[in-house]
């Protein structure tokens, strides 16, 4: 598939404004995941965030839509909304070209909207804007849509109502993404580079990177090297997220998905690096600014013998999370 017929997004907005929600909804409605299979915050994995509510760790999917007889794959990655884990936005935002930017029809523009929004705008991304729980009986529909006319400069037929709650509006909204975002730009050069977003950890294939390919294209057996670590190593598999990990005979240009590399140490792989063909001198992509720290721990073993116990179970977390310092 071409990159003019793949769309690469975002959804970002304040905390608890339907996020995840919106995206289920999506996910359902483009048949990527069945009623059957279907569940509420089908993107949140993590134990903590079905329980709390509210998303944490930043998930891509893979969705395939047709639109004007044309077939189309719209790459979403949901977002947290929380201010403590805006380096997630960050990473998620370098990895496409646009954005939804989802404001609640009940609360109206909030802190974190303006935070999202500023962020989306420094890397010149394109903005659709949303409105959700349009079916509440506590919207204000108009007032929010002025309240976001006033902060785009956009008029009120741009802003698409949604309901995360009924599904109302989201096939407006798949429209949308296909006709208002663009798709990734084509580029003269013929050498990988791959931006890692972001990386979990498997006890039996190692560290699995979560990558946007802006140039070239990658399969199964290519020798790839990460360009700030120099390592090598072979590729095991690649594949896409619907939302599960699926592999895939090779990720192309544009495209966002997974490749596993079988490494078993810290400080291999590493979040903004770039992946590139191992032997050429390719330029590396820009990448993230180091993630700050919000929350410091100190912990002791309770007994001596358990330090190298701790720092083996330390070495492995960092391995599945990028902005964890030890």
């Amino acid at each position: 598939m071409g990159s003019e017929f793949i769309r690469n997004f975002s959804i970002i907005a304040h905390i608890d404004h339907g996020k995840s929600t919106l995206a289920d909804r999506m996910l359902e409605q483009t048949n990527t995941v069945t009623k059957r299979e279907m569940r509420e915050q089908v993107l949140d994995t993590m134990e903590l965030e079905r329980e709390r509510g509210i998303t944490i760790k930043m998930q891509p999917a893979r969705m395939e839509y047709e639109h004007d007889g044309k077939a189309y794959v719209l790459n979403v990655i949901d977002t947290p909304g929380h201010i403590d884990f805006s380096y997630e936005v960050s990473r998620a935002l370098k990895a496409v070209e646009g954005v939804i930017l989802l404001v609640d029809s009940t609360q109206g523009v909030q802190a974190q909207t303006l935070t999202v929004l500023s962020m989306a705008r420094e890397m010149g991304l394109s903005v659709i804007p949303a409105l959700s729980k349009v079916d509440s009986n506590r919207a204000r529909v108009e007032d929010v849509k002025k309240e976001v006319c006033e902060l785009l400069g956009c008029s009120s037929s741009d802003i698409i109502e949604t309901s995360g709650k009924t599904g109302a509006g989201v096939g407006i909204l798949l429209q949308a993404i296909v006709t208002r975002i663009p798709h990734p730009s084509n580029t003269s050069a013929r050498s990988l580079r791959s931006l890692i977003f972001d990386f979990s950890y498997s006890d039996h294939r190692g560290v699995i990177v979560y990558t946007r390919l802006f140039d070239g294209d990658v399969s199964k057996g290519d020798q790839l090297t990460f360009s700030a670590s120099g390592t090598a190593f072979n590729v095991l598999e690649v594949g896409t997220f619907s939302p599960e990990q699926k592999p895939k005979e090779s990720l192309s240009e544009g495209e966002i998905g997974y490749i596993v590399t079988g490494i078993k140490e810290p400080g291999m792989a590493s979040v903004g690096d770039t992946l590139i063909e191992t032997g050429k001198k390719t330029e590396a992509l820009p990448g993230y600014m180091s993630p700050r720290p919000v929350v410091w721990a100190s912990l002791y073993p309770e007994s001596q013998d358990d330090f190298l116990l701790l720092r083996q179970a330390l070495n492995r977390l960092r391995l599945s999370d990028s902005s964890f310092s030890f």
